[in-house]
Parts: structure tokens; C-alpha cells; sequence
């Protein structure tokens, strides 16, 4: 049998890497796709590389809008050519919607993996993921519900981070790396891993640092550099004094005592490696205007939105990214445990709710019940 995989940014090929290893146990299934780096290591068979979709900036996807639909008729000859028994899409909706549409009404089953966030804006594309998969797996547990309001059934299959966060680095093992002393709070400074959010955010953390450590001489302080990311990137930072850790080193585990990160993937996983965090958040006026005109929810950080959208985690956004708010947020954090404890509650809650599920392992099983012959398979 022939399942097809796609993926069209890193954090897809991460997903799908970990899908087809879930996938090996059954030795009769041949993966192709359009593939990254991680995805041919684990044997998938390319089609087309992923690197050929992964542009960034609204300039750029127009400049990239003739490859794409070439890859995408690519993808779609073959497809009709070899007639994949399952085709799986990874996130990545802008693309994967599109072609999703196109190969189910080729007659080609298709599964989605990570839902997209329709919940938080774009509702009104809900009609375009009706018709472009047959099956969606969704990573946040408050998704189905939502999605069954909008006439999709989603299943909740775990959320990645979840079960990557229950392994690496222990925080002493992460203070030792560091060659710092292990009474020593530790706290990070967490830049984002895209060039403008460096840009955006690397010399106000620095600033911040080096404020709480006039307030608190005994502080150590990390970062992290994301792949492609230079040391000239990380230089308010670095010249600030604190330490860089490789953000793809192997065990990476950011288990610091406090953290203050740019929302993102970054912040769930403190929530998750039980971190005591503020978020920041800063874009171009006009990205922020629109954000606060079309995104539904009170929250901006994962984390936060699954405690029912409230800020456990304190959110500072946009011209509220100062010095002084990062400070005033950060203090209580470092010196009070009453201030710790308030979020180290909610982050027990949150690990309730995720709950311990393997998402690949889930997602393969969906994958087996679409398949034609998944009871011969599974024996």
C-alpha cells in the first residue's frame, strides 16, 4: 500500500518524520511525499522537496506563487498516476487546503494532521476544510468541540509538544551544561527562532536582563539560537552576558527557573517543562491592528488559550513589550513562590488536559482505519 505524507515548513517535517516511524511497524506500506530533510532520512520516497513551499513574508509567497502550483500539479499528476491509498497533510493549511480539495475529488482519501486554527481566525474558511479532507486530527483537546459546531469531525490525537517536553535536559543537568551553580536562579530570555522576531525582540530582552540583574545580582541568564541563526542575530544578547544554547542540540530541554519568551511553540513548552513564564509579543503595526481586529480569542499564547483563554501566563503585547512591564512581570517570579506557584498550578491542569497520548501513534491509527485492508495490516 502507498500512503503519501506531506509537509511544507520544518515543524511539519518534524511531524511527519515522527508519523512515518509510527508507520514502520507495518512493513507492507510505502511512504512517498513531498518531503524534508527528516522525512527521506526515515525512508519516505520524494516527490517533491518541502523546501520548494517554504517561503516566508507576504512578498515572498506572491514572488513563489508560480513554483507552488507547480508543485502542487506535480503532486497532483502523480497522485493520479500511482493512486496513493491515503494521502496525509501536515498543517500547513494555505497550501494543504487547496490541495487536499483537489485530491479528494480525485477519489484519493485524505487525513488531516493538525488542524488548523480556524477557532482563532478564519472561521469563514471552515467550507474549504469540509471539502478538503475526510478525516482531521486535531492536537488541542477543546478542538473537537469546536469543529463539530462547524460540521467537521475531528479526533483528538495528543499534541506533540507534550510528549517531546517529557524528555531531555533536567534542570540541573541543564545548569551544569550551562556551568552555572546549581543554587544559581536561572532565568531565559527566549528571542523567537525567525529572523524578524530576533529583530524585534533581541535588544529589549537584553535590555531586561541586565535590569533584573542590577535587581538581582545572583541571576544567570540563557538563550537559545534556532537553526540558521547566527551569533551576529543573538548579539544584544550575547553582549549582555547570556549563555547561547543550540536550540536542535540533542536532549534540549529549556528548564529554567523563570522564562520570559515570544509567543509561540516556545512558550507552551515552558508551560509544559512546568517554567514559570512571561510571553512577549511584538510585529509591525499593521500585522498587530489586524490581529486585534480578527483573532477571537482574549489570549495570545497556547498555553493560556487551553486554560479556558485566560493569562495565567502574563501576556505583553506589542508597545506593552517595555523594560519596565517585562520587569514588573518578571520580579514576583523570582522572588516570590506564591507568584510561582499560581502558574506551576495551572501548568498541572494543563498537562491534565493535554493528557499522555502518542500523537504519531494515534494518527497512524486513523491512517489504518481509512486504509482499504487496515485489519490485514494491523495483524
Amino acid at each position: 500500500m502507498k500512503v503519501f505524507i506531506s509537509a511544507g515548513e520544518p515543524s511539519g517535517d518534524l511531524h511527519a518524520s515522527a508519523l512515518i516511524r509510527a508507520f514502520r511497524p507495518h512493513e507492507n506500506i510505502d511512504v512517498y511525499g513531498i518531503a524534508g530533510p527528516g522525512m527521506k532520512q526515515e525512508g519516505c520516497i520524494s516527490v517533491a522537496d518541502m523546501n520548494e513551499l517554504n517561503v516566508m513574508g507576504i512578498g515572498d509567497v506572491i514572488k513563489a506563487l508560480p513554483r507552488i502550483r507547480r508543485v502542487k500539479n506535480r503532486v497532483c499528476d502523480w497522485c493520479e498516476e500511482n493512486r496513493p491509498d491515503l494521502v496525509i497533510l501536515v498543517d500547513f493549511p494555505g497550501f494543504h487546503m487547496r490541495l487536499g480539495k483537489t485530491l479528494k475529488e480525485m477519489g484519493i482519501p485524505v487525513l488531516y494532521y493538525i488542524a488548523p486554527k480556524l477557532w482563532a481566525w478564519g472561521a469563514w474558511r471552515v467550507k474549504k476544510l469540509v471539502v478538503a479532507q475526510d478525516r482531521l486530527a486535531s492536537i488541542l483537546p477543546f478542538e473537537p468541540e469546536w469543529f463539530a459546531k462547524h460540521g467537521i469531525d475531528a479526533r483528538y490525537v495528543g499534541n506533540p509538544s507534550v510528549a517531546s517536553c517529557q524528555m531531555g535536559w533536567s534542570a540541573s543537568e541543564l545548569k551544569k551544561r550551562l556551568e552555572i551553580d546549581q543554587t544559581m536562579p536561572l532565568i531565559a530570555f527566549l528571542p523567537g527562532s525567525r529572523p524578524g522576531e530576533l529583530a524585534r525582540h533581541a535588544d529589549v530582552l537584553a535590555e531586561s536582563y541586565l535590569a533584573l540583574k542590577n535587581e538581582f545580582p545572583n541571576i544567570a541568564g540563557v538563550t537559545t539560537r534556532a537553526p540558521g541563526i547566527s551569533d551576529e542575530q543573538l548579539k544584544p544578547l550575547i553582549d549582555a552576558g547570556l549563555k547561547v544554547i543550540d536550540r536542535n542540540e540533542d536532549g534540549y530541554a529549556m528548564r529554567a527557573d523563570v522564562a520570559v519568551a515570544v509567543s509561540g511553540t516556545a512558550t507552551l513548552e515552558l508551560a509544559l517543562w512546568n517554567v514559570p513564564s512571561v510571553l512577549v509579543y511584538r510585529n509591525t503595526p499593521t500585522m498587530v491592528f489586524l490581529a486585534r481586529k480578527l483573532v477571537q480569542t482574549t489570549c495570545a499564547g497556547l498555553a493560556n488559550i487551553v486554560l479556558d483563554d485566560r493569562p495565567v501566563m502574563p501576556e505583553l503585547i506589542q508597545e506593552y513589550v517595555t523594560v519596565d512591564r517585562i520587569l514588573a512581570e518578571l520580579r514576583p517570579l523570582v522572588s516570590d513562590e506564591a507568584a510561582r506557584n499560581k502558574q506551576l498550578d495551572a501548568f498541572a491542569d494543563l498537562r491534565s488536559r493535554f493528557g499522555e497520548h502518542d500523537p504519531s501513534e494515534q494518527v497512524v491509527q486513523m491512517a489504518l482505519e481509512m486504509l482499504e485492508g487496515s485489519t490485514d495490516i494491523i495483524k
